[in-house]
């Protein structure tokens, strides 16, 4: 990663308790504290767990997980399609990725697939860059809004994810959802009254009372498989 001396947190926040939503509206608006607390916690259990050796961030944007990852990782490579500080590749994921294969120990994508038109070439290419047992660490939404316009393509379920890995001869590490109906509910209502600082701020502080309770939580268990917030997925190249 380039100008690593420079680099500061955006999105995500490390702490001694995990990653968190960083407080700085200019990274993370009040309507989207939530969900990027649920995905700090998902991401920082995942690269705990999976990251190692040299890591390619793929669809890095301003490295936000830079802070976790750097301590299970001997090296990081920073890869996008739009310029940054921190790139050390420029380059269209709809394409060939001009990168030697066998390269990497573990590939980041997170919330990057449903962006890409031609996903099928791309996790063709994170298969070839991957070293014999390297992971990959993948993360996707699916009951979640159009963004990033006009460049939001896909959904994807389980189901895809699996036959992704299939046709790429990948093995499923893990594979499962993150949210149910009480958390899609709750992102819902926190994009919509966005506009309103102070009444958002009384959604985030009443979503984590209303999460804690018996019935939420018992409804997530329900729900979370057949209505999720999103996936997220580990798989191994043999």
């Amino acid at each position: 990663m380039k100008n690593k001396n420079t680099w500061q947190p955006t999105k995500f926040v490390k702490t001694k308790s995990g990653c968190v939503p960083n407080n700085n509206t200019m990274h993370v608006s009040v309507g989207s504290r939530f969900i990027t607390g649920i995905l700090g916690e998902l991401y920082h259990d995942l690269l705990k767990k999976h990251a190692t050796g040299v890591l390619l961030d793929l669809g890095c944007g301003n490295v936000p997980l830079y802070d976790v990852y750097r301590e299970y990782v001997t090296d990081n490579i920073c890869i996008d399609w739009n310029k940054n500080p921190y790139l050390d590749y420029e380059t269209d994921f709809n394409n060939f990725i001009p990168l030697e294969s066998n390269t990497f120990d573990t590939i980041l994508c997170t919330d990057v697939l449903e962006h890409i038109a031609e996903p099928h070439k791309l996790f063709g290419e994170m298969a070839r860059l991957l070293k014999p047992n390297g992971k990959l660490i993948l993360a996707v939404p699916f009951y979640y809004w159009i963004h990033e316009e006009p460049h939001d393509y896909f959904r994807y379920t389980r189901y895809a994810l699996q036959k992704f890995c299939k046709d790429n001869k990948l093995i499923v590490v893990e594979l499962n959802s993150y949210g149910g109906i009480p958390e899609i509910i709750i992102d819902i209502i926190s994009k919509n009254v966005r506009r309103f600082r102070t009444l958002s701020n009384i959604i985030l502080r009443l979503s984590h009372f209303i999460l804690n309770t018996q019935f939420a939580k018992n409804y997530h268990m329900k729900t979370r498989q057949s209505f999720p917030l999103g996936y997220y997925l580990v798989a191994q190249k043999p």
